[in-house]
Protein backbone atom coordinates (compact mmCIF):
# COMPACT_ATOMS: atom_id res chain seq x y z
CA UNK A 1 0.00 0.00 0.00
CA UNK A 2 1.18 3.49 -0.78
CA UNK A 3 1.73 5.71 2.26
CA UNK A 4 0.00 9.09 2.05
CA UNK A 5 -0.29 12.00 4.44
CA UNK A 6 -3.55 13.96 4.42
CA UNK A 7 -4.15 17.19 6.31
CA UNK A 8 -7.69 18.54 6.59
CA UNK A 9 -9.60 21.48 7.99
CA UNK A 10 -13.12 22.80 7.79
CA UNK A 11 -14.30 26.30 8.56
CA UNK A 12 -17.49 28.29 8.79
CA UNK A 13 -18.21 32.00 8.88
CA UNK A 14 -20.93 31.83 11.50
CA UNK A 15 -22.17 28.43 12.57
CA UNK A 16 -24.28 27.82 10.59
CA UNK A 17 -23.07 30.02 7.77
CA UNK A 18 -20.98 29.92 4.63
CA UNK A 19 -18.42 27.13 4.93
CA UNK A 20 -15.30 25.78 3.35
CA UNK A 21 -13.00 22.79 3.32
CA UNK A 22 -9.25 22.65 2.87
CA UNK A 23 -7.31 19.46 2.24
CA UNK A 24 -3.64 18.79 1.49
CA UNK A 25 -2.45 15.39 0.25
CA UNK A 26 1.26 14.53 0.32
CA UNK A 27 2.75 11.49 -1.40
CA UNK A 28 6.31 10.80 -2.42
CA UNK A 29 7.20 14.47 -2.92
CA UNK A 30 3.93 15.25 -4.73
CA UNK A 31 1.33 17.62 -3.33
CA UNK A 32 -2.37 18.08 -4.08
CA UNK A 33 -4.58 20.76 -2.56
CA UNK A 34 -8.38 20.70 -2.54
CA UNK A 35 -10.64 23.54 -1.46
CA UNK A 36 -14.42 23.83 -1.74
CA UNK A 37 -16.84 26.46 -0.53
CA UNK A 38 -20.46 25.99 0.54
CA UNK A 39 -23.30 28.50 0.76
CA UNK A 40 -24.77 27.36 4.10
CA UNK A 41 -23.49 24.64 6.41
CA UNK A 42 -21.86 24.02 9.80
CA UNK A 43 -18.28 23.79 10.98
CA UNK A 44 -18.60 20.12 11.96
CA UNK A 45 -19.97 19.22 8.53
CA UNK A 46 -17.02 20.98 6.89
CA UNK A 47 -14.54 19.12 9.14
CA UNK A 48 -16.00 15.74 8.14
CA UNK A 49 -16.33 16.71 4.48
CA UNK A 50 -12.67 17.79 4.28
CA UNK A 51 -11.68 14.28 5.40
CA UNK A 52 -14.04 12.66 2.89
CA UNK A 53 -12.69 14.83 0.06
CA UNK A 54 -9.12 13.90 0.90
CA UNK A 55 -9.81 10.18 1.05
CA UNK A 56 -11.93 10.28 -2.11
CA UNK A 57 -8.97 11.80 -3.96
CA UNK A 58 -7.04 8.54 -3.51
CA UNK A 59 -7.20 6.35 -6.59
CA UNK A 60 -6.34 3.07 -4.83
CA UNK A 61 -6.31 1.69 -1.28
CA UNK A 62 -3.63 3.47 0.74
CA UNK A 63 -2.07 3.61 4.17
CA UNK A 64 -2.98 7.09 5.37
CA UNK A 65 -1.80 9.30 8.19
CA UNK A 66 -4.68 11.77 8.43
CA UNK A 67 -4.20 14.95 10.45
CA UNK A 68 -7.15 17.02 11.66
CA UNK A 69 -7.63 19.70 14.30
CA UNK A 70 -11.22 18.50 14.85
CA UNK A 71 -11.61 16.52 18.08
CA UNK A 72 -15.16 15.79 16.88
CA UNK A 73 -13.86 13.90 13.85
CA UNK A 74 -10.74 12.34 15.36
CA UNK A 75 -12.48 11.13 18.52
CA UNK A 76 -15.57 9.88 16.65
CA UNK A 77 -13.33 7.57 14.62
CA UNK A 78 -10.55 6.71 17.08
CA UNK A 79 -12.89 6.09 20.01
CA UNK A 80 -15.38 4.15 17.88
CA UNK A 81 -18.24 6.57 18.44
CA UNK A 82 -19.27 6.76 14.78
CA UNK A 83 -19.38 2.97 14.46
CA UNK A 84 -21.44 2.78 17.64
CA UNK A 85 -23.85 5.45 16.39
CA UNK A 86 -24.32 3.51 13.17
CA UNK A 87 -24.92 0.23 15.02
CA UNK A 88 -27.49 2.04 17.20
CA UNK A 89 -29.41 3.26 14.13
CA UNK A 90 -27.66 6.65 14.32
CA UNK A 91 -28.54 7.32 17.94
CA UNK A 92 -25.82 8.70 20.24
CA UNK A 93 -27.75 7.42 23.25
CA UNK A 94 -31.35 6.43 23.97
CA UNK A 95 -32.74 9.91 23.28
CA UNK A 96 -30.19 11.90 21.22
CA UNK A 97 -29.82 11.33 17.49
CA UNK A 98 -26.39 11.57 15.92
CA UNK A 99 -25.85 14.57 13.68
CA UNK A 100 -24.38 14.63 10.17
CA UNK A 101 -25.41 11.04 9.50
CA UNK A 102 -25.07 11.43 5.73
CA UNK A 103 -21.41 12.37 6.07
CA UNK A 104 -20.61 9.78 8.74
CA UNK A 105 -22.09 7.07 6.49
CA UNK A 106 -19.87 8.20 3.61
CA UNK A 107 -16.79 8.40 5.80
CA UNK A 108 -17.28 4.99 7.41
CA UNK A 109 -17.72 3.41 3.97
CA UNK A 110 -14.53 5.08 2.67
CA UNK A 111 -12.57 3.98 5.74
CA UNK A 112 -13.22 0.36 4.77
CA UNK A 113 -11.08 0.90 1.63
CA UNK A 114 -7.99 2.35 3.32
CA UNK A 115 -5.86 1.86 6.40
CA UNK A 116 -6.25 5.26 8.10
CA UNK A 117 -4.64 6.54 11.27
CA UNK A 118 -6.39 9.68 12.57
CA UNK A 119 -4.05 12.09 14.33
CA UNK A 120 -5.25 15.20 16.16
CA UNK A 121 -3.20 18.39 15.74
CA UNK A 122 -3.75 21.67 17.52
CA UNK A 123 -5.44 24.16 15.21
CA UNK A 124 -4.02 27.62 14.50
CA UNK A 125 -0.67 26.55 15.93
CA UNK A 126 2.70 25.54 14.49
CA UNK A 127 1.59 22.82 12.04
CA UNK A 128 2.33 24.31 8.62
CA UNK A 129 0.05 21.97 6.66
CA UNK A 130 -2.88 22.38 9.06
CA UNK A 131 -2.49 26.13 8.75
CA UNK A 132 -2.48 25.79 4.96
CA UNK A 133 -5.72 23.78 5.15
CA UNK A 134 -7.28 26.51 7.27
CA UNK A 135 -6.20 29.10 4.70
CA UNK A 136 -7.68 27.02 1.85
CA UNK A 137 -10.97 26.60 3.73
CA UNK A 138 -11.22 30.33 4.52
CA UNK A 139 -10.43 31.27 0.92
CA UNK A 140 -13.17 28.86 -0.23
CA UNK A 141 -15.66 30.62 2.06
CA UNK A 142 -14.81 33.93 0.40
CA UNK A 143 -14.89 32.58 -3.16
CA UNK A 144 -17.78 33.73 -5.32
CA UNK A 145 -18.54 30.23 -6.58
CA UNK A 146 -19.88 27.98 -3.81
CA UNK A 147 -21.68 24.66 -3.71
CA UNK A 148 -24.88 23.83 -1.89
CA UNK A 149 -24.67 21.45 1.07
CA UNK A 150 -27.93 19.74 0.13
CA UNK A 151 -28.02 17.55 3.22
CA UNK A 152 -27.52 20.37 5.71
CA UNK A 153 -30.66 20.72 7.79
CA UNK A 154 -31.24 23.66 10.13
Amino acid sequence: MRKVEIYTDGACSGNPGPGGTGTVLLFNGARKEIAKGYVLTTNNRMEILAVIEGLNALKEPCEVSLYSDSKYVVDAVNKGWALKWRSNNWMRNKKDAALNVDLWEQLLDILEKHKVEFIWVKGHASNVENNRCDQLAREAIEAEEKQIDYNYVK
